[in-house]
């Protein structure tokens, strides 16, 4: 589920420039390097790589992380499209596009790719079935940055449906936001509910990771544009405890 970390990226594109080009420089940034200064040189190796060798599937899909990593959808869209294209069964690709496809506000194309990573996780590849979840979309919000999470099956005793981790580089504190929907409550609110939960509505609980701020509650079903629109309104307007 977690992107490289621009770290990983540096080396990974120093050991794939010295196994497939070894005339690229093999260069790290400064220690005092920023992160934006630090993607832009991941992904200028990664372009190095494709231009001498553009059916290089490892560095499409590493140049894809890259962009997504500068929030740049349209470019991680260009390199994941051209990485599945090279190798179609590829999991990380396909967990790739979803998060490129949503950072370029493509939503049919990411909602056919979590289709495709649901029928994966319960017939494909060993990687594909040991996955409890993947990426959805990577965000800004102001100076937070966040990363939306999204389960196959809602995972814990709360049964957490999607995870929202939010950063905030400026302040260096991090944030977690759930959306769970507990079956002690269920139960009784499908009891008294009978006609939505035979429709397959839910009650759900938006709340704090640590579990002392219940931010909201909503019934219906778990459509992520929906609940996206609600947790972004609780970034804005209710700070971090």
């Amino acid at each position: 589920m977690k992107l490289f970390p621009v770290a990983h990226l540096l080396l990974l594109a120093s050991l794939t420039s010295a196994a497939q080009t070894p005339a690229l420089p093999q260069t790290t940034p400064p220690p005092a390097a920023s992160v934006d200064a630090g993607l832009a040189q991941a992904l200028a190796i990664f372009q190095q790589i494709l231009a001498a060798d553009p059916n290089n599937a490892v560095a499409d899909l590493y140049a894809a992380t890259a962009a997504l990593e500068q929030y740049n959808g349209p470019l991680a869209v260009q390199y994941a499209e051209k990485a599945r294209q090279l190798d179609p069964q590829s999991w990380k690709i396909h967990t790739t596009l979803v998060a490129a496809y949503a950072a370029a506000g493509m939503k049919q194309q990411r909602d056919d790719e979590r289709a495709l990573l649901a029928k994966l996780h319960s017939t494909g590849a060993p990687d594909a079935r040991e996955a409890n979840g993947f990426l959805l979309e990577m965000f800004q919000l102001g100076s937070l940055q966040v990363n939306a999470i999204q389960y196959f099956e809602p995972m814990g005793r709360f049964r957490t449906y999607y995870r929202f981790l939010v950063r905030d580089p400026a302040t260096q504190t991090k944030r977690e936001i759930d959306v769970q929907s507990n079956d002690f409550d269920e139960k009784s609110w499908a009891a008294e509910h009978a006609a939505q939960a035979a429709a397959g509505e839910r009650q759900f609980q938006i709340t704090d990771a640590t579990g002392t701020t219940d931010y909201r509650m909503f019934t219906g079903k778990p459509d992520y544009d929906a609940i996206r629109a609600m947790v972004v309104g609780i970034l804005q307007t209710q700070p971090a405890h």
